[in-house]
């Protein structure tokens, strides 16, 4: 007994610890917090310095302490597409700011709509005589595209510039499915609906890689024309027809190859990068060689927030995929964004409502609630004017219909009308395994679905049967909101995907413009001759307004997180998303989530893939795992 009382002891006071450690923890995140956050103020006559060691989103995600703790993984920087471009913007009218400055050295990358914007707003501070300068170890499309709008980009001398141009690689399981003896029953309605040829096919069926060719052959051609058009010396082809020989005319120099390409200016290390962006704004005496007088991101929004005169404009984003619940931002929860839009419009503080869709879609009865709620808003006599971002596919296409007007860029992906349900079934790997079912049934539909003993011909033909009536809303929604016929509807949807400039010309979209026009359009709309935006659900997440700073301080040190930025690193960045890619396909076939429209094929397209810890693994990855060892 005194034993067990001395362990007892042990054990409270091990406890009694740990609690005293997580409140000053919580203490200190607090303090901290309250003395790092930016505040107006501290803009410092010089560059405007962003550091890109991250993603550029439409959507910041808000990050979940408990998922990062079991991730064991550092969180990602996320800078959003419209922060970044308003920054820039802004600065190209501030005399405190003589140059504005990207580090791309750990880049993670952005959809080809958000690195046109940025571009845009790059050439806007060029016109108004600011240097933009940038750097990398290593130039790919997304950095490439910004280089191609600054005024110098420098490369290090150890890095260079590859450009592959849109597509890859798609995982198929087929073959490993029946190797696991698991049966994927498919569902679906369009001809080019290949979220589900993965599981039922070994490879690309025609109709999917002609639709795919398509359309990566236009965006492709958008960022090209982009590209000549802000450097017209630049020889693209020369870099894709042949990387071997091109690369072999500078004698395997990259570097000296990327200059002369056209789209890197100057080769140099970090410091001589910063020695001479001291030139253009000054030295900091404080800092090490190369140091400069500079203003971060998030202190220079801090000291320009956005304007709040005039009429107030709701703007609700639909970004990620869309699930059901309350999840994000970041994700598309449809119970959370259907209160957003709902509360907007009862309050009546808002003249117009905007949704900004950026969004492979997902669930059925989310999208669904999403879609109600701007129809309830157009009910009401309220503006609603939806801005497509990089993506708008299959339930990012369902969100949009209500809008009186849909407004794309010629880079968006949006389309993908169809539905598709996919149930896997274990009899096979059971069987086995030496495991049979049996059971009682009163009706043809009891203990339907029967993962595990197979789905019976009447559940097959129920099920298939919902998806026929969904794919039937679908058209019918698009038809009622185009202005036309189901057949008409059905001969541009099958699931095919298209780029935002043919959906204009088939009438999916009716402009061309970004957010800045979609707003300018409904502040019309509304009567509004002096207007601002609000971006409702878009609240200040603490936690990661924390990590921010801490991780941004990291950064500014020269600490980093010890990646690599050359080809090997880009090489293993991509192993990365592949295997990510595969847990999230798994994840989608074995999750039981129902109908579904969503593009899968598109949605690692338009921006970086975004991982999300999972708090356990379903019966078909751990098979997977199991099999892989």
């Amino acid at each position: 007994m005194n034993f067990a009382r001395s362990v007892w002891k042990i054990l409270v006071a091990i406890k009694d610890g740990l609690v005293l450690a997580l409140l000053l923890l919580f203490f200190w995140a607090l303090y901290a917090v309250l003395t790092m956050r930016p505040v107006p103020g501290m803009v410092r006559d010089g560059a405007l310095y962003v550091t890109l060691d991250g993603p550029v989103v439409e959507e910041k995600a808000r990050l979940d302490p408990t998922a990062l703790l079991l991730s064991q993984q550092a969180p990602r920087h996320e800078v959003q597409t419209r922060d970044l471009a308003r920054a820039i913007e802004t600065a190209a009218e501030d005399a405190r700011i003589k140059a504005v400055v990207l580090d791309l050295d750990g880049f993670g990358g952005g959809s080809q709509v958000a690195m046109e914007r940025i571009g845009a707003a790059m050439d806007k501070a060029r016109a108004a005589k600011k240097p933009v300068l940038v750097r990398a170890m290593l130039y790919t499309d997304d950095a490439a595209l910004l280089a191609a709008h600054a005024s110098e980009a420098w490369v290090d001398p150890v890095g260079g510039l590859i450009l592959t141009g849109p597509g890859g690689t798609q995982l198929y399981y087929k073959t490993l499915l029946d190797k696991l003896q698991v049966t994927a029953h498919v569902f679906k309605v369009g001809t080019y609906k290949s979220a589900v040829e993965p599981f039922i096919r070994s490879d690309a069926s025609p109709e999917a890689r002609e639709n795919l060719q398509g359309l990566l052959g236009a965006l492709w051609a958008e960022w090209q024309a982009n590209v000549k058009r802000a450097r017209p010396r630049a020889d693209i082809a020369a870099i894709t027809s042949d990387p071997v020989r091109w690369l072999a005319a500078s004698g395997g120099d990259a570097a000296q190859a990327a200059v002369k390409s056209g789209l890197v200016d100057r080769i140099g290390d970090k410091v001589a990068f910063g020695r001479r962006v001291a030139q253009l704004v000054g030295a900091d005496p404080a800092g090490p060689d190369g140091a400069f007088r500079s203003t971060s991101l998030a202190a220079y929004l801090a000291d320009r927030p956005a304007p709040g005169a005039g009429k107030a404009i709701a703007v609700v984003t639909v970004a990620g995929d869309i699930v059901d619940g309350k999840a994000g931002p970041g994700v598309a929860g449809g119970d959370r964004i259907a209160d957003l839009i709902d509360g907007a419009v009862s309050s009546g503080d808002y003249s117009a409502l905007v949704v900004r869709v950026d969004s492979p879609g997902g669930s059925v009865p989310a999208a669904e609630r999403i879609r109600a709620a701007i129809d309830r808003a157009r009910a009401r006599k309220l503006p609603v004017v939806v801005s497509m971002g990089s993506l708008a596919a299959s339930g990012g296409y369902w969100v949009s219909t209500p809008a009186e007007r849909i407004f794309a860029e010629p880079s968006t992906i949006t389309g993908s009308i169809g539905v598709f349900a996919v149930i896997p079934t274990f009899e096979g790997a059971l069987g086995k395994l030496g495991v049979t079912t049996d059971g009682v049934r009163t009706t043809p539909l009891s203990g339907q679905p029967d993962v595990l003993g197979g789905l019976n011909p009447q559940f097959a033909a129920v099920t298939q049967n919902e998806v026929d009536n969904i794919y039937a809303r679908f058209i019918g929604l698009v038809g009622k909101a185009r202005g036309k016929t189901p057949e008409q509807v059905d001969a541009i949807a099958q699931g095919r995907v298209w780029d935002g400039g043919t959906a204009r010309q088939i009438g999916l979209v009716d402009q061309f413009g970004g957010i800045e026009d979609a707003l300018a359009y409904a502040a019309k709309r509304a009567g509004a001759q002096q207007w601002h935006a609000v971006w409702l659900g878009a609240g200040n997440d603490t936690f990661g307004s924390l990590l921010e700073q801490i991780m941004g301080s990291s950064v500014d040190q020269g600490e980093g997180q010890g990646s690599a930025h050359d080809i090997a690193g880009l090489v293993a960045g991509r192993q990365q998303a592949l295997a990510s890619r595969l847990l999230a396909d798994l994840d989608r076939l074995g999750s039981g989530a129902g109908a579904q429209v969503y593009c899968a094929e598109c949605a690692g397209l338009a921006a970086p893939a975004r991982t999300t810890p999972a708090a356990g693994r379903s019966l078909l990855q751990t098979l997977v795992l199991r099999l892989l060892g």
